[in-house]
């Protein structure tokens, strides 16, 4: 498994991160057996990161890795997140001092490698959305993430990028924040290029391009634009990240894409993460996982490696006409 220098984190990353979320489900979900096996395959193949949080399964994703690991021979990198609660902004530092204790006393463990600010970024604070000016202010979010990073509890802090764009890439560019959860996917990869005109979806344009910037680590998410990508069984997690999103309209250009490409290039889900694999802005591919066998298949992408240009420039024709939309 290759490895990659994660920003200004210092971290050595494997270019595949083992997602720990709801929408793959496989920490929350599964039995025991399958959890531990889908652990120590994943250690055993090089993934040295695992990504959870606590609205994981409502917390349950960081107690199955509390039993796991310390069963594993390997210690792996480990990021969880907090989000804030807006109406309680006065307390920020309170609000992650307890969300992170939450954490570490389910995961067992006396520190995280990162923390992201798990809350949408705004111009303003509202909407569900933390405004830039809350987040960088003295005594606001960053201050209150800084306060845990100083102590020792977490080495990295982050966010994830996600909300109104410019104010995503304004945080980005304010050097307080070490690493990036970053949405990219082969049917919007606009926050690692620049889209044509006909194109259909949420600019994240410029986000990719800021990280590099400023030295922030890049970890690649929802990148089989949960489950849509990946495969035609619906488990009705597929909850949108971005404004705008429709599920119909994803699947017809997730089918557009197929028909155009075939499995040529792997499956389905291996195709998708050989695409952000060939972004050289990308540090790692976080996978959700429902099934063992997903496992097996991400692997099996990294081994293979990214999409040849001839896949690329098939892409490049549908990102020309909305995926035969027009």
């Amino acid at each position: 498994m290759r490895k990659q220098r994660l920003g200004r984190t210092g971290l050595e990353v494997s270019e595949i991160v083992f997602g720990g979320g709801w929408v793959g489900g496989i920490l929350i979900d599964k039995d025991d057996d399958t959890r531990r096996a889908a652990v120590k395959r994943a250690l055993d193949a090089g993934i040295n990161w695992i990504d959870t949080a606590p609205a994981y399964g409502n917390g349950k994703s960081e107690e199955a890795l509390g039993w796991l690991l310390p069963e594993q021979d390997i210690a792996p990198h480990l990021s969880t997140k907090v989000a804030v609660d807006l109406s309680g902004l006065d307390d920020c530092r309170g609000q992650v001092e307890r969300s992170l204790a939450d954490s570490l006393s389910r995961l067992r463990r006396k520190r995280v490698d990162l923390l992201f600010l798990h809350t949408q970024i705004g111009t303003e604070t509202g909407d569900g959305k933390v405004g830039v000016g809350d987040v960088l202010a003295k005594g606001g979010v960053a201050d209150a993430l800084d306060a845990v990073r100083e102590s020792g509890l977490v080495g990295a802090i982050g966010i994830t990028a996600l909300g109104d764009t410019p104010a995503v890439c304004e945080v980005l560019a304010s050097g307080r924040f070490d690493a990036a959860q970053v949405y990219y996917n082969l049917l919007n990869p606009s926050a690692g290029r620049a889209m044509p005109p006909a194109w259909t979806g949420q600019d994240l344009g410029g986000i990719i391009d800021t990280c590099k910037d400023n030295d922030v680590g890049v970890m690649n998410i929802r990148t089989l634009a949960a489950g849509v990508i990946a495969t035609d069984t619906r488990t009705g997690r597929e909850v949108p990240l971005t404004p705008g999103f429709e599920l119909a309209e994803e699947e017809r250009k997730a089918h557009a894409a197929f028909d155009a490409m075939g499995l040529e290039y792997g499956t389905r889900p291996q195709t998708a993460i050989r695409f952000s694999l060939s972004d050289p802005g990308i540090d790692c591919v976080a996978v959700g996982l429902a099934e063992f066998r997903h496992l097996e298949e991400a692997i099996t992408a990294a081994e293979m490696g990214p999409l040849p240009q001839a896949a690329m420039a098939t892409l490049e024709g549908l990102y020309a006409n909305d995926f035969g939309r027009i």
